[in-house]
C-alpha cells in the first residue's frame, strides 16, 4: 500500500522554487518599476513571498514580504525604491521555511560593502556547507541555501579584486541548481550553474540590460531578447555594458536542464534555451494522440498547462478541442482547508465543470502530471458527475518515480503513486476509463533534441543527489 500522509501535508500540484529578475540602466534611470512588472510576469514561479532590492547612490535598499507582488508592493512601498540597478525575486519554498526572513533578495553587509542576492534552485550540499561555515564562525539569519551562497561570495570578495571574480571563486563550492543574480552597489552579475538546471536569459531595451528567469518577463517590460545565459556562464553588467565569463562553461558531463519547465513550470509564451514552451506542449499532446489513441467526442485540458497539450492531441487525432473547466484564478497555493471534511472541496473551488460542454460525451482529459492521484481522481469524478459518459485521462509527462533535489518539490519515492501501482491500477483508482502517460523514450521530441534532465522519471541524476536530507522542512 502507498504510504500517504495527511492530505494537507502532501501537495498534489508541483511547484517551482522561484523566479528572478534584474535590470541595470547604464544611463542612470530609475528602474524599480521594471522589476515590479517583471516579477508580475514571473508570479507563476512563486506565490509565497517577493522582494526588490535597488542600488541608489551606491547604497542598497530593499523591501520584501510574504504575499503576491501586487499585495507586497503597494504604490507607497514601490515609491520608496529608487536606483539604476535592481534585482527582484518571487519565491516558493522547496528548502527553507515559508517565513518573511527567508524572502529574497537577500541583502548582506560585509567588510567590502553590500551585496544583494536572488537565487532560483537548490544546492545539494547546502547542509554540509552551512555546518562547515558555522564551525568557522559564520552566523546565519535564515534557513535558505541562498544565504550560504551570499556568505561564500562575500568571503571570496575579501581576497579578490572584484565581485564577479568572487562569484567565480565561490562557484566550485556550491553544487546543485542555481540561476543567480548578485547585485553590488555598482554592478549586476548573473550566473547559471554548469548543468543549466534553471533557465536564465538576457534582454535589452534602449540603455537598460535585463536578466530574467523567462523571456515572458522580457516581453512585459518591452525588452528585446538577446540570448540565454549559458550553463556555467557568468554575466557582468556595469556602466560600460555587458561582459561574459565562460570559464565554467562546457564542464558538466550531462545537461541538467529541467524538462518540467516545458511540461508545466514555464509560461507558454516563454522560449527557454531556444525552444518554445508552447510548441513543446503541443508536441506532447500530439505524441499522446499517437501512442494512446482512443475514440472520443471531445478533448479538454486541465487548466492551465494541460490546455496546450490538449490542443496538440486534438490536432493530431482530429477529435474536437473544447473547454470543460472554469478556473478560479483567485485561489492561491496557500488556500486554507480548515477541516478534513472540507479538503476534498479544494479542487471544486479551484475548478468547476461546464456541464453543457461535457454532458453525454466521451471526454479525453489532458493533464501535465500525476503525483498522488488525488486531484486527478477528483477531476475525473467531477466530469462524470457533470454527465460525461467516459473520461479517458492522458498525461503529458511520464510517471513520476524519483524525487527532485534541484528546486522542484517532487516528493520522496514512497509518496509517488507510480511506485506502488501499475498504470492500469492508477486509472482504476482515479475512476478513469483509461489512462496513458507520455512515453519516456519520446519525450525528447518535445524539445527538438535539447539535452535535459529526466531524473524524476528514470532516476538518472546529472549530479549525484545529496547523501543527507536537504529537504527536511519541505511542504509536500
Amino acid at each position: 500500500m502507498i504510504k500517504q500522509k495527511d492530505s494537507c501535508q502532501i501537495k498534489e500540484e508541483l511547484h517551482e522554487e522561484c523566479g528572478v529578475f534584474g535590470a541595470y540602466n547604464t544611463k542612470g534611470g530609475d528602474i524599480a518599476s521594471w522589476i515590479y512588472y517583471g516579477l508580475f510576469s514571473l508570479q507563476h514561479r512563486g506565490q509565497e513571498s517577493c522582494g526588490i532590492a535597488v542600488s541608489e547612490n551606491r547604497d542598497i535598499r530593499y523591501y520584501k514580504d510574504m504575499g503576491l507582488v501586487n499585495e507586497v508592493f503597494t504604490p507607497e512601498n514601490l515609491d520608496k525604491l529608487h536606483g539604476d540597478i535592481a534585482i527582484g525575486h518571487v519565491r516558493y519554498s522547496t528548502a527553507g521555511s515559508s517565513v518573511r526572513a527567508n524572502a529574497q533578495p537577500l541583502v548582506t553587509k560585509y567588510v567590502k560593502g553590500q551585496l544583494a542576492i536572488a537565487h532560483n534552485g537548490n544546492l545539494v550540499n547546502a547542509v554540509d556547507l552551512r555546518e562547515e561555515l558555522e564551525k568557522n564562525g559564520a552566523i546565519f539569519q535564515t534557513t535558505i541555501d541562498s544565504e550560504v551562497i551570499a556568505y561564500l561570495v562575500a568571503r571570496e570578495r575579501v581576497h579578490c579584486p572584484s565581485v564577479e571574480e568572487a562569484v567565480f571563486r565561490a562557484m566550485p563550492y556550491i553544487q546543485g541548481a542555481y540561476s543567480l543574480l548578485v547585485m553590488s552597489p555598482r554592478k549586476l552579475i548573473a550566473a547559471r550553474d554548469p548543468y543549466g538546471f534553471k533557465p536564465l536569459c538576457i534582454g535589452k531595451r534602449d540603455d537598460t540590460w535585463v536578466v530574467a528567469s523567462e523571456t515572458c518577463a522580457l516581453d512585459t517590460v518591452g525588452a528585446e531578447f538577446i540570448r540565454d545565459v549559458e550553463p556555467g556562464e557568468i554575466i557582468v553588467i556595469n556602466e560600460e555594458g555587458l561582459a561574459s565569463d565562460r570559464r565554467y562553461c562546457n564542464l558538466a558531463e550531462k545537461s541538467g536542464r529541467c524538462i518540467f519547465e516545458y511540461i508545466y513550470f514555464a509560461r507558454p509564451d516563454s522560449v527557454i534555451d531556444g525552444v518554445s514552451v508552447f510548441n513543446s506542449r503541443i508536441m506532447a499532446g500530439k505524441i499522446l494522440a499517437q501512442t494512446h489513441p482512443v475514440e472520443a467526442d471531445l478533448v479538454v485540458g486541465v487548466p492551465e498547462s494541460g490546455n496546450d497539450a490538449a490542443m496538440g492531441y486534438a490536432l493530431e487525432s482530429g477529435i474536437p478541442y473544447g473547454r470543460a473547466f472554469v478556473k478560479n484564478n483567485y485561489v492561491g497555493r496557500t488556500f486554507i482547508k480548515p477541516k478534513q471534511s472540507m479538503r476534498e472541496q479544494s479542487v471544486k473551488i479551484k475548478l468547476n465543470v461546464l456541464k453543457d460542454a461535457v454532458k453525454g460525451k466521451r471526454i479525453i482529459m489532458i493533464d501535465d502530471s500525476i503525483v498522488r492521484g488525488t486531484t486527478s481522481g477528483n477531476i475525473v469524478q467531477m466530469l462524470k458527475n457533470a454527465g460525461a459518459t467516459e473520461v479517458h485521462v492522458r498525461i503529458s509527462s511520464p510517471p513520476f518515480k524519483y524525487p527532485c533535489y534541484f528546486g522542484t518539490d517532487i516528493p520522496n519515492r514512497d509518496q509517488l503513486i507510480a511506485n506502488h501501482y501499475t498504470v492500469e491500477e492508477i486509472g482504476e483508482m482515479m475512476g478513469a476509463d483509461s489512462l496513458g502517460y507520455l512515453d519516456l523514450d519520446r519525450m525528447g521530441e518535445m524539445v527538438e533534441g535539447l539535452e535535459y534532465c529526466q531524473a524524476c522519471f528514470n532516476g538518472d541524476y546529472p549530479l549525484a543527489p545529496p547523501t543527507r536530507d536537504i529537504r527536511g522542512d519541505m511542504e509536500f
